[in-house]
C-alpha cells in the first residue's frame, strides 16, 4: 500500500513538473513578443464586439501570463486525470473550472479556436503582430494533443465544457452521417483561414466589391453570447440551438464544426499516449461503446482522432467497477486474449 501511494505521489509530481516546464518554456520563447505592437483587429462583423473591459488591466501583461499558466496547468491536470487517474468526476470538475474562468470570466477571449485566424494572418501579413498569449493558446493544446490526445477538448475547452454539461439524454447518430458531418470542420477551417487572410465582400452602391478581412470563427461563435450574456438576436438564437441540441447530441459543435478540433483530431492520431479504456486486459463487452455519446469507440477501442477524452467510458467499464463491491461480477468472461477476468 505504501509503495502504491509513493508511486501515485511520484506520478503526480512528474505531471505537475511537466506542466510547469511547458509553461516556462512557452513564456521564455514568447517573451519578446509581449511588447510587440498589436495591429487593429480585422472586421469581426456587425454581430460581434470585443469584450468590454470591466476591471483595470493588470500591469505588464500579467493577465496574459496568468491565462497561459492556467492553460498549461489545465492541460497537464487534464492529461493526469484522463490517462492516469482515469476519473470522470475529476474531468467534470476541471471542465467547470475552465468554463468559469476561460468562458464567463474571460468572456471567451482569448481562445485557441479563434487564434487560428490570428496566426494565419500573422503568417500572411508581416505587419500584423500577435502577442505571446495568442501564440501560446494556439500551440499549447496542439503540443498536448501530440503527447496525450485531445485532453484540451476533454477538460479545458470552455466551448466543449458547456456542451458536455448539458448532455442529458444522449442519442446515437448513424456512423455514416457522423463521418459525412465530420468533414465540415475542415471546410470551416479552410474558409476561416481564407477570410482571415484575404476575403472579398460584396456591397451595394458605389463601393461595389470591398476587400475586408473577417474573423469568421469569432463572428460566428455560438457561445460567445452566453459567455458575455449579451449579443445580437440571431447569435443568441444560434447559441440556443447548440445548447438545446447538445442536450440530446454529444457536443455537436465540437464534432461537426470546430476547426481547431479538426486539427487536434489529426494530431491526436500520432499521440505518444492516448485513451485506452482497458489497457492490457480488454473485455470486449461493448459497455464502453454504449456509454460514449460521440461515437468515438469502434471495435470496443477508442478512436484516437474522434475521442474527446471525456472519460465517460471509464465509468462504464466493469474493470473499473472493481472498486465498488458487488459490481465486478459482471466482468466475468473471456478477454481479448482469451484470459478470464
Amino acid at each position: 500500500m505504501k509503495v502504491s501511494m509513493d508511486n501515485h505521489s511520484h506520478s503526480l509530481s512528474l505531471w505537475c513538473r511537466l506542466g510547469t516546464a511547458v509553461a516556462a518554456v512557452v513564456l521564455l520563447l514568447s517573451a519578446p513578443l509581449a511588447a510587440q505592437y498589436q495591429m487593429p483587429p480585422p472586421d469581426f462583423g456587425e454581430s460581434y464586439s470585443l469584450p468590454t473591459q470591466s476591471h483595470p488591466e493588470p500591469p505588464s501583461g500579467w493577465v496574459n501570463i496568468l491565462d497561459v499558466a492556467l492553460l498549461a496547468s489545465g492541460l497537464g491536470l487534464a492529461a493526469w486525470l484522463i490517462l492516469k487517474k482515469r476519473s470522470r468526476r475529476g474531468v467534470v470538475l476541471l471542465s467547470i473550472g475552465a468554463l468559469a474562468y476561460f468562458g464567463f470570466y474571460r468572456q471567451g477571449c482569448i481562445c485557441p479556436i479563434g487564434s487560428i485566424q490570428n496566426v494565419a494572418l500573422s503568417i500572411a501579413d508581416p505587419d500584423y503582430m500577435i502577442s505571446f498569449g495568442v501564440l501560446a493558446f494556439f500551440f499549447l493544446p496542439l503540443a498536448a494533443a501530440l503527447l496525450f490526445g485531445r485532453v484540451f477538448c476533454g477538460g479545458v475547452c470552455p466551448l466543449g465544457a458547456v456542451q458536455d454539461l448539458v448532455l442529458l439524454w444522449p442519442k446515437k447518430i448513424p456512423r455514416k452521417l457522423d463521418r459525412v458531418l465530420g468533414i465540415l470542420p475542415y471546410v470551416y477551417l479552410a474558409a476561416a483561414v481564407y477570410f482571415a487572410i484575404w476575403s472579398l465582400r460584396l456591397t451595394g452602391g458605389e463601393e461595389g466589391i470591398v476587400v475586408a478581412r473577417r474573423f469568421l470563427i469569432c463572428e460566428w461563435d455560438p457561445f460567445v453570447g452566453l459567455f458575455r450574456i449579451a449579443g445580437s438576436f440571431h447569435m443568441l438564437a444560434l447559441g440556443a440551438v447548440f445548447i438545446i441540441g447538445g442536450m440530446f447530441i454529444g457536443r455537436p459543435y465540437c464534432r461537426w464544426l470546430c476547426p481547431y478540433g479538426g486539427i487536434l483530431s489529426i494530431l491526436s492520431r500520432f499521440a505518444w499516449k492516448n485513451v485506452k479504456i482497458t489497457p492490457g486486459r480488454e473485455l470486449d463487452c461493448g459497455l464502453c461503446a454504449e456509454a460514449c455519446p460521440f461515437g468515438a469507440i469502434a471495435g470496443n477501442r477508442a478512436d484516437r482522432g474522434a475521442c474527446l477524452s471525456c472519460a465517460r467510458c471509464y465509468d462504464s467499464c466493469p474493470l473499473h467497477s472493481k472498486r465498488v463491491p458487488g459490481l465486478v461480477t459482471i466482468a466475468q468472461g473471456p478477454g481479448r486474449n482469451g484470459a478470464r477476468v
